[in-house]
């Protein structure tokens, strides 16, 4: 299929480019073949028809050197009219494959504890500068041309990301769901560990073994941005990781060049193209390629995962009926937690088809960005455009994480965004929104700087430590009586904010429904379904979703977490549930 039959959405001058951003070449201690010269990798590289590839090699550039070397000679004895005949194929073809494909520098470096990090930079950064930054990064000096994969005590994983970024280069946590990768799969302690590896502002992207894997298991569900304790949203990726030319047997996991890759929409096929797509917020500019096959429907894709955290969809958008109010306190509550994307002219239902918005998309387009310029305080800017799903024009929305905060809807109105759910905020998460936007507090999501190391083992629970509450829901954490009033102080399990003085009549839905259970149906021991010391209240299905009333003992009482979800199950909690 060609690549013009298979590009989806694209403005003027953007196409689809091709990527494979992890191989290795013979510079790299564990290569598997034999005999294997770079010109065969870049005719690969051609033949599977790629845009742009890289030589990460593991701890040198070694590679990308030889190879340059190479060239640099075949040039100088052109100068001197001094090519044989099979030189001067060698470099005709060296010139001929560098136009049809892009070839970047980079190295895939070894962290402490054995993390892998790919540094990608542009094919102008000089080698010496790379190599500079490998020692910088503790690569011994006598081990800098070894291409191997252990080189002792190097850099932690969280400084090697702020050095590879500060020095210009995009940083992807290397294969991040298996071995060696940072989102340290199959360990079970070093949460916060996991949470500094894979949030990190100097980390552009996770490489994933598994993007083309659907449902909350698979690796770039995890890292959307819906889960509390990892908010910021990722952007997931993948290459081949090639240790070869062309892959052994159809079975084996050992792949070659461009057997697994990303396509990116690009204006134009060049380096700073590439990185300002990994710097940004557009995470539909990325897709795993299919070959023969049909692209990837990306609002369709969402439409499947439903409204959550980060994402809405809204089928009208007319002041008529107040819808087009209720998309502008989306993007309030979006810019006020953490981020997210809406999409315009489709129901959230997956199964209905999209309605679309109309003839002139673009009309719709600047409505949304007149109605948040002239409606949402402080200055939010939004990146609004039009996308294409099942042959129908919508508008896609997307909204930063804010740095203002708060933002506020017409002046007075404060929007914050809880699970699937748009609610205006009451006093106290006001206060603390503004403290946050004051920066007179660490944001509850954000954890201390680990220097990249694991929990030591005197730093891991006790046995027997009482476990962690759940990290979706709400539970009721106090209770006063003023002039025959009840007023409650609620906990937010998903943020740990503690609001108080809410009444039945003031209490959002969640809130509503917990302090209706406390006051009419509280807690029976006897009925609780304990497994030791937590236990299951109630199981509900609620808007397509199984919600939990879960308790815990604490000394001589209880602790009821009403409303609780999938997502913030974990631990014991997911055993409890059969989650696991």
């Amino acid at each position: 299929m060609s690549r013009r039959r298979r590009r989806t959405k694209a403005e003027p001058g953007e196409q689809w480019y091709k990527v494979d951003l992890h191989l290795h070449t013979p510079a790299s201690a564990d290569y598997q073949e034999e005999n294997v010269k770079f010109l065969d990798i870049l005719r690969e590289a051609e033949r599977k028809d790629i845009d742009i590839i890289a030589f990460t090699d593991h701890n040198t550039v070694a590679g990308y050197r030889t190879m340059q070397n190479e060239v640099e000679g075949l040039e100088l004895l052109e100068r001197l009219g001094r090519l044989s005949n099979s030189e001067r194929q060698r470099l005709t073809e060296y010139r001929r494959l560098f136009e049809r494909v892009l070839l970047l520098k980079g190295f895939e470096f070894t962290a402490t504890f054995g993390f892998h990090i790919l540094g990608i930079f542009d094919p102008d950064t000089p080698l010496r500068d790379l190599e500079f930054l490998l020692l910088k990064l503790n690569i011994p000096p006598d081990r800098l041309d070894e291409g191997a994969t252990d080189v002792g005590a190097t850099t932690d994983v969280i400084n090697a990301y702020q050095l590879i970024d500060r020095a210009g280069g995009v940083v992807i946590a290397a294969h991040a769901n298996s071995s060696n990768g940072v989102a340290l799969h199959g360990i079970q302690f070093g949460g916060q560990t996991r949470i500094a590896f894979t949030q990190d502002e100097h980390l552009h992207a996770l490489e994933v073994t598994d993007l083309e894997k659907k449902g909350r298991n698979a690796t770039a569900s995890f890292f959307d941005g819906s889960k509390p304790e990892y908010p910021r949203r990722m952007r997931c990726i993948q290459g081949s990781d090639a240790h070869r030319l062309i892959r052994q047997t159809d079975r084996s996991r050992y792949l070659g060049v461009g057997d697994r890759i990303t396509e990116v929409l690009l204006p134009s096929r060049s380096f700073q193209a590439l990185r300002d797509v990994f710097l940004g917020d557009d995470f539909a500019r990325t897709r795993p390629y299919r070959p023969q096959s049909l692209p990837v429907d990306y609002v369709q894709a969402a439409r499947d995962e439903g409204p959550n955290i980060v994402q809405e969809f809204h089928e009208r958008y007319s002041r008529r009926g107040g819808y087009l109010d209720a998309i502008i306190a989306d993007i309030c509550a979006f810019a006020n937690t953490n981020g997210g994307t809406l999409y315009i002219g489709v129901p959230a239902d997956p199964k209905r088809p999209p309605t679309g918005v109309g003839a002139s998309p673009n009309r719709v387009v600047n409505l949304f960005r007149q109605e948040v310029q002239g409606r949402i305080t402080p200055e939010l800017q939004i990146t609004v455009d039009v996308q294409e799903t099942q042959g129908i024009k919508v508008v896609r929305i997307i909204v930063p994480r804010g740095t203002h905060l708060p933002y506020a809807l017409d002046e007075s109105k404060i929007f914050i965004r809880s699970e699937a759910e748009t609610t205006e905020a009451v006093r106290d998460e006001i206060v603390e929104l503004t403290r946050r936007g004051l920066g007179d507090v660490v944001a509850t999501t954000e954890v201390e700087p680990e220097r990249g190391e694991p929990l030591k083992e005197s730093e891991q629970p006790e046995p027997g430590a009482t476990l962690p509450p759940p990290q979706t829901g709400v539970e009721i954490a106090e209770v006063s009586v003023r002039n025959n009033t009840r007023y409650y102080t609620m906990r937010d399990l998903r943020n740990g904010n503690l609001v108080s003085n809410v009444t039945r009549k003031s209490a959002r839905h969640l809130w509503r429904y917990a302090i209706e259970q406390a006051e009419s149906n509280p807690v029976n021991p006897s009925q609780v379904r304990w497994q030791d010391t937590i236990g299951i209240w109630k199981q509900r299905e609620y808007r397509n979703r199984v919600r939990w009333d879960l308790v815990q003992k604490d000394g001589d009482g209880l602790r009821v977490y009403y409303g609780v979800t999938e997502e913030g199950i974990h631990d014991e909690w997911a055993t409890l549930v059969g989650e696991e």
